[in-house]
């Protein structure tokens, strides 16, 4: 098929009258895409509260055990000549 042959499919194509979209089609799509959205806007709330309580839990932990100091030894040397 050489190019000017693809290029008038292409055109027949395109100069078709497109079928008929279904009444019904428009209200199905808009109700599909309010629902879809209004679970986005809830999974991305529940993410940020997730993140949240991470953050919390997290402060809360390093603030109890405090990982910064260096433990205590628990050997200490002996006590001669005293």
């Amino acid at each position: 098929m050489s190019r000017a042959d693809r290029e008038a499919a292409a055109r027949r194509v395109m100069e078709r009258t497109p079928p008929p979209v279904p009444p019904e089609l428009y209200a199905d799509a808009v109700r599909l895409g309010s629902r879809l959205l209004h679970r986005q806007v809830v999974v991305r709330r529940l993410l940020w509260v997730l993140l949240c309580v991470a953050v919390v839990a997290f402060t809360v932990w390093a603030v109890t055990v405090q990982p910064w100091v260096e433990p205590p030894s628990e050997t200490t040397p002996p006590l001669e000549g005293w």
